[in-house]
């Protein structure tokens, strides 16, 4: 996976660089850069992520880096701000994790929110075709996604089939607590069914965190993910109710950033709090900037429909939707020697990321394709797109400017 070997190293997981302490606001610059120029998805972060700390500034070798990859993608969340997060606490303590989430996030976060006031407010000014065809590129986006993530997750008949069944669930039971229960099974069904070989080499994390403190910010990300949906129910908030919803959406994301459509459509658009139009659109757009795709979170704020909305709903929702991140990634890089070479933990995982890509597959149907797909123009625009993305690999914000742009052209021809 790796060019670079490290074998005549004397200490194999870290390098002379990786000893030293960067200052917090450092952190912070280097990864505003990043999120000023990260387009592509998480697997493009991952490859500037690797540019930047393990050639260009040595922050960690190559096999540390990998272990660390391999860690957020264990876990829950998006896997590229949850390595920018571990990398800046590997140099600066929580102040350099919170530098490294707010530098990478920030530039699409803000972005977005600007985006949401600008429908809510100019909306009649936009061309209702350059807004669909937003919600046409997102058709092409979720389908390259499904294919990626089918590839590398279902590569057998059993995995296929689990796929095809949590899917087939999610549709008929259209829920976000549908979904949590598939993704449950699915990780049962995968302790069953699946055997998978055991991990032996690997580089320690250079990372030192103690077990007290991992078991209390553990203990917190599962005391929020159980008590707030209490909360929210015993006092009725419309706040209480968004970090609710963010929160649990933030805590269930395996497989990647385009997996947390589903979990969202089935939070703020059946609530209302959000229109299904505006909800496809904000995923468009959200494929045209840098950064994490879970920022479309801060989109979704700014665009409820009842307070807080604005810039303050926009920060709720993406502080609510992180936090699980910071939590996890915090909590468990004291167990991840142990966990990694669970052949348990690894089965179970087998099976639920299975199920996320069936999630992905419904989402695909409903939500997107229907609410975009309506005409034959419409299917022969996504279809460019998809091979836009997929084999002339043009850059994701090029292929949503030239969709929106095609398709406003196509709504004023005669």
């Amino acid at each position: 996976m790796f060019s670079k070997t490290l074998t005549s190293e004397p200490t194999p997981s870290l390098i002379h660089e990786s000893g030293k302490r960067t200052p917090a606001w450092s952190v912070f610059l280097i990864f505003l850069r990043l999120g000023l120029t990260s387009f592509g998805g998480p697997i493009a972060h991952l490859g500037y992520f690797r540019e930047e700390f393990v050639t260009r500034r040595r922050w960690l070798t190559e096999r540390s880096y990998a272990d660390l990859v391999a860690l957020c993608q264990f876990l829950p969340g998006p896997a590229s701000s949850q390595v920018g997060i571990a990398l800046g606490l590997s140099r600066s303590g929580y102040a350099g994790a919170l530098a490294a989430w707010a530098g990478f996030t920030l530039p699409s976060a803000i972005a977005l929110t600007l985006f949401a006031l600008g429908i809510s407010r100019y909306g009649d000014a936009i061309s209702p075709g350059a807004l669909h065809g937003l919600k046409v590129v997102a058709v092409a986006v979720v389908a390259q996604a499904v294919w990626g993530m089918a590839r590398n997750l279902c590569p057998d008949v059993l995995r296929v089939t689990l796929m095809a069944i949590a899917a087939c669930i999610v549709l008929f039971v259209p829920s976000a607590w549908g979904q949590v229960g598939v993704i449950a099974a699915a990780g049962i069904a995968g302790l069953l069914l699946f055997k998978p070989a055991r991990i032996v080499e690997h580089d320690p994390l250079p990372i030192t965190v103690g077990h007290r403190a991992g078991v209390l910010w553990l203990s917190l990300f599962f005391a929020l993910l159980l008590g707030l949906p209490v909360l929210a129910q015993l006092l009725p908030s419309q706040t209480l109710s968004m970090v609710d919803a963010f929160y649990r959406a933030g805590s269930l994301v395996f497989g990647g950033g385009h997996v947390v459509l589903p979990l969202l459509q089935a939070e703020v658009v059946p609530s209302g709090w959000v229109s299904n139009e505006a909800f496809l659109a904000g995923y468009g757009a959200a494929q045209a900037v840098p950064g994490p795709l879970f920022t479309f979170a801060a989109f979704l704020g700014a665009s409820m429909s009842a307070t807080p909305s604005g810039w303050i709903g926009g920060l709720i929702c993406l502080v609510a939707i992180f936090l699980p991140s910071f939590l996890l990634v915090v909590g468990a890089l004291p167990f991840w020697e142990r966990l990694r070479r669970n052949v348990r933990t690894q089965a179970a995982l087998a099976g639920v990321n299975a199920a996320v890509v069936g999630l992905l597959l419904a989402a695909l149907y409903q939500p997107v394709w229907t609410s975009a797909i309506h005409q034959q123009q419409d299917f022969g625009l996504a279809l460019v797109a998809l091979v836009a993305l997929m084999f002339w690999k043009l850059p994701p914000w090029l292929v949503v400017v030239g969709s929106g742009a095609a398709a406003w052209l196509l709504s004023i021809s005669p």
